[in-house]
């Protein structure tokens, strides 16, 4: 790598193979809705070698492989496949996987997945309202929810940490649960999706991670920077990490690409050197941290 101090760890990334997978999302012939726009560019087979090309100026020392909305009736067979993939590939070193926490069969979902090597943690994307002023508490499959908080509970039992993809709106909520279940590490994706750079907004988004951010048992991937229309705005996104970073602090927070969905923005050059430009003036212990040691510490990977 052309900087950085002893390589990165990347926290969040994907494999999927359209071939012999089932991802409902990226299935069918129609454009997929998303929040970059159109997301035709990443329906194809994304495995190591392709990550590893995409990656190669970098020396990336592990990845952390978040579920990637395999079909929820069978999550277990996405896990087996990953460690199929990783027994061949090398590739991922520990991953993130699925479980619908206000279904019923929730606790032995958990059971099974805690029970494989690479399992880490569980994300799951709770109910959200599509803007801040339709924001609303204890809507259903929310994390309000007492039947999704059922499920959330189990975590805890099962030594798993839990993902959260959730708009910054819906930080508030974070916060109640991180304080109710203090034993459960939530890591929030994608910076907490501040996709409206506009001054009020920005200003909202910064509010809503220093509530969340109070709780100890809470970190932040810095990843996701990509703007609703598709682009790339390397100005706002400096602003924006170095931002997260001084809200939530050096120990909590996490380098990501969310490749390949983020190549839909940027390659994966762009999001790396952005990061490493972003944090260029810390000491470096500090960078470290940042960008392979909080990794380490919070997926629990060998050094």
């Amino acid at each position: 790598m052309a900087r950085g101090v002893g390589g990165m760890i990347d926290a969040h990334q994907h494999f999927w193979d359209l071939a012999g997978g089932d991802y409902p999302w990226l299935a069918g012939t129609e454009p997929i809705p998303f929040r970059y726009g159109r997301a035709d560019a990443i329906r194809r087979t994304y495995l190591p070698a392709d990550y590893r090309r995409d990656t190669a100026a970098h020396e990336v020392r592990a990845t952390v492989h978040i579920e990637a909305q395999f079909d929820p009736a069978r999550p277990v067979e996405e896990t087996l496949w990953l460690e199929s993939l990783a027994a061949r590939e090398g590739l991922p070193t520990a991953c993130v996987t699925q479980a619908r926490l206000e279904r019923p069969e929730v606790e032995e979902v958990l059971a099974q997945q805690a029970a494989r090597p690479l399992v880490r943690g569980i994300r799951q994307k709770p109910a959200a309202a599509a803007s801040a002023d339709a924001a609303r508490r204890g809507e259903p499959g929310s994390m309000d929810d007492p039947i999704w908080r059922r499920g959330y509970a189990l975590l805890e039992r099962h030594g798993l940490s839990f993902d959260l993809q959730t708009p910054w709106w819906h930080l508030d909520a974070a916060a109640a649960l991180a304080g109710d279940f203090p034993g459960t590490q939530i890591i929030i994706n994608h910076t907490g999706l501040p996709a409206d750079r506009s001054a009020p907004a920005l200003a909202a988004w910064r509010a809503a991670l220093e509530r969340v951010a109070v709780s100890p048992n809470v970190a932040l991937k810095i990843s996701g920077l990509g703007l609703p229309d598709g682009s790339w705005n390397a100005v706002s996104n400096r602003a924006v990490i170095r931002d997260a970073i001084a809200i939530f602090g050096w120990q909590r927070c996490l380098f990501a690409s969310n490749y390949p969905v983020d190549s839909l923005v940027a390659s994966f050059d762009a999001i790396a050197g952005q990061f490493l430009d972003a944090i260029a003036d810390r000491p470096e212990g500090e960078q470290c941290a940042l960008l392979h040691d909080n990794a380490v510490r919070l997926y629990r990977l060998k050094r």
